[in-house]
């Protein structure tokens, strides 16, 4: 598609499309609230999708300390628009942002993405039983 352009500018960011998706169409975020899906955009770094005219058609966010790990999370493009290559230029974009480019591990959690991402180098974890998780509060 041409002319599609990404930015982590979050004045740029429809959280009304995001909150949408997040909260009706995801498998992952529905259980979220609309505070809650704020609060983690508001702390994280964002990147948006947009059209030549603006319109957002993708998003996704990363935690990270910047140095030693970051968090993948979030990923979306939205359905009309997929199949063109948008979640590709996505992560090549978040991975060679300059503040993530050195990270020297990451992580992220999906259920039906393994294809896209293994093509970033992600991988099933090397050592699962040193992973563990703690769920907390809702």
């Amino acid at each position: 598609m041409n002319n599609i352009f990404i930015s982590t500018d979050k004045s740029l960011l429809d959280i009304e499309m995001i909150l949408d998706f997040l909260l009706h169409r995801s498998y992952w975020a529905q259980k979220r609230t609309q505070e809650m899906i704020e609060k983690s955009i508001k702390n994280s770094l964002c990147f948006g999708l947009y059209t030549e005219k603006g319109k957002q058609i993708g998003f996704a966010r990363v935690t990270s300390d910047f140095a030693v790990f970051a968090w993948l999370m979030d990923v979306f493009i939205l359905e009309e628009y997929r199949g063109q290559g948008l979640g590709k230029l996505l992560m090549q974009e978040i991975l060679s942002h300059p503040d993530l480019k050195d990270v020297a591990k990451w992580g992220l959690a999906t259920q039906d993405a393994h294809t896209l991402y293994s093509k970033f180098g992600f991988t099933q974890l090397a050592y699962p039983d040193r992973m563990m998780e703690r769920s907390g509060g809702n």
